[in-house]
């Protein structure tokens, strides 16, 4: 089916209590591993490019692809712009066909924030736009910050400021691989979720164990990124094909095994997340 909307998909999550999974992709291959696991498992899912991933390869390429694949399955797909780094950059992504959009103003005052938010969420004219207020920790791309968690009554003021359809929460994760075991703020998601009706997002995923997203989703989170780990998933299969098949000289061969590994590994998140079935 065409590419749809993230809004309606997030807000049937968190009416149902379950989180749609928004994988991080780098090439052609990881889109294919995602969308074959979420097609597989019935899952609405959300795909998702960076800043840096669109250095790479502009949105016209991303775009292209995933909403190609996209009309060859009957699940739900929203292709999202992650960690946005400008106005120009979510622009560009609307004229190419996304539909969906982060603008990331975190390291900027709040009243910076608000301002490069809002005019993001009026550019894009309908378009559900994701923001964050606080700051999750670590490197993503360019992106490296130490953690502030988010104030449940600056949420609300930012949100009606703004205009958002999302909000992604700083409550102790950090993109990036975790050095120990994260200890996540679930009584300040609960403030945010008591005070704040809109869906709210957990970032910074990768290496959170399984049994906190699942508390985190009924605590309120109905988006779930994951990027980090699927990154090392998809590397190390490549890798270790490399070494185990030294003669092969063909690209497919070791692409084709970190999609494999991939989409194994997305099953296994989507089902974390419960939307398994919810397509």
């Amino acid at each position: 089916m065409p590419l749809l909307s993230s809004k309606e998909l997030l807000l049937e999550a968190q009416r149902r209590q379950y989180a749609v999974g928004a994988f991080n992709v780098e090439n052609m291959e990881m889109a294919q591993g995602v969308i074959a696991a979420a097609a597989e498992l019935n899952a609405p899912v959300l795909i998702q490019t960076t800043s840096g991933t669109l250095r790479y390869a502009p949105p016209s390429v991303f775009a292209g692809m995933v909403s190609r694949m996209a009309r060859d399955v009957s699940i739900p797909v929203a292709l999202h712009l992650d960690h946005g780094n400008s106005l120009a950059l979510a622009e560009q992504c609307v004229r190419e066909g996304y539909t969906s959009l982060m603008i990331d103003g975190s390291l900027l005052p709040f009243s910076g924030n608000v301002t490069l938010t809002r005019s993001v969420v009026e550019m894009a004219d309908g378009i559900p736009v994701e923001a964050e207020l606080g700051t999750v920790g670590g490197k993503e791309d360019d992106h490296e910050a130490k953690p502030q968690y988010t104030d449940p009554a600056e949420a609300v003021e930012f949100a009606q400021r703004t205009g958002i359809s999302s909000l992604a929460v700083a409550i102790g994760t950090a993109h990036g691989v975790y050095r120990g075991i994260p200890q996540l703020d679930l009584k300040r998601l609960e403030e945010i979720r008591n005070v704040l009706s809109i869906p709210l997002v957990l970032h910074g995923t990768s290496g959170v164990p399984d049994d906190t997203v699942r508390m985190c989703i009924q605590k309120g989170i109905c988006k779930v990124n994951y990027a980090t780990e699927l990154r090392i998933t998809f590397s190390n299969a490549v890798r270790a094909h490399i070494i185990e098949n030294t003669s092969n000289f063909d690209p497919k061969a070791y692409l084709a095994a970190g999609r494999d590994a991939v989409k194994a590994r997305v099953m296994e998140l989507i089902t974390v997340c419960g939307s398994a079935g919810k397509a």
